[in-house]
């Protein structure tokens, strides 16, 4: 009989096998997505409007801050958020693909189906928005102490920045691309959903560049729509990387869905 010390060592913190996918796919994830968004529109309008409340009160620190120095930090900010979000939406794919019909009370219960997992998850995040904060903190000490600076002036702040923010934006995609699907599904631990979806995105390099470009896209697309457009593609990024998940990481069993 195996101890409790190798059954910890089996439980905690595995791996999930991955599928290698075409590069393209995401482009797949999209299509199903907007079908899953023409199956269930009203849940998909409910949710859509509440992440919209998220670029719009960081739209409106950035403007009401009077300093541009904070559009970094507050673009980081959502990809943090986002993704602690986006629990019920998954349901709503999930449901559709069982053949069932999603509502808007079961799709609230899956934000509650892993706990420690979601609450685990979400303190990742918060750590990662801290540590961003504190470097974005330090990269402003590079800001020019002119009224009006010239980009030359700005060059250096603004190389830095990219660089540090786009590091930290890598990280988190890899570390979110597929980490709340797997404990929604599976109802593991934070640290085996974690290291499942690196797994994922370290194997499907170029359909992860795909997939991260198209979201920056897209979200850029949201913004310069004064969020408006969120309405529409925060739930249709969700369904898409529900899908992606489903393509990306295996089971043992194959899923019997009606």
């Amino acid at each position: 009989m195996p101890t409790t010390r190798s059954l910890d060592r089996v439980e905690f913190a595995r791996c999930f096998d991955s599928n290698k996918i075409s590069a393209f796919a995401p482009f797949h994830w999209l299509a199903l997505g907007f079908k899953d968004m023409a199956r269930a529109p009203l849940l998909s309008l409910v949710y859509g409007l509440v992440f919209t409340l998220i670029p719009v009160a960081i739209m409106w620190f950035v403007l009401n801050s009077g300093s541009p120095h904070v559009i970094l930090p507050a673009a980081v900010a959502f990809a943090l958020i986002g993704p602690s979000f986006s629990a019920g939406l998954y349901d709503v794919a999930w449901e559709l693909e069982k053949g069932h019909q999603p509502t808007l009370g079961h799709s609230l219960k899956s934000m509650f189906r892993n706990p420690a997992g979601e609450w685990g998850f979400a303190v990742l995040l918060l750590v990662l928005m801290i540590v961003w904060m504190r470097l974005a903190a330090l990269i402003y000490a590079l800001y020019p102490n002119s009224p009006n600076p010239s980009l030359e002036e700005l060059s250096a702040f603004l190389t830095l920045g990219s660089i540090v923010g786009g590091v930290l934006l890598v990280a988190v995609f890899a570390i979110s691309a597929f980490t709340p699907q797997i404990m929604l599904e599976r109802r593991v631990d934070v640290m085996t959903a974690v290291v499942s979806s690196l797994h994922a995105v370290r194997t499907n390099v170029p359909a992860m560049v795909v997939w991260c470009a198209t979201i920056s896209v897209l979200v850029l697309l949201g913004f310069l729509t004064g969020a408006a457009g969120f309405i529409i593609i925060m739930p249709l990024l969700s369904y898409a990387s529900w899908h992606g998940y489903i393509a990306i990481i295996k089971t043992k069993k194959p899923r019997h869905y009606e």
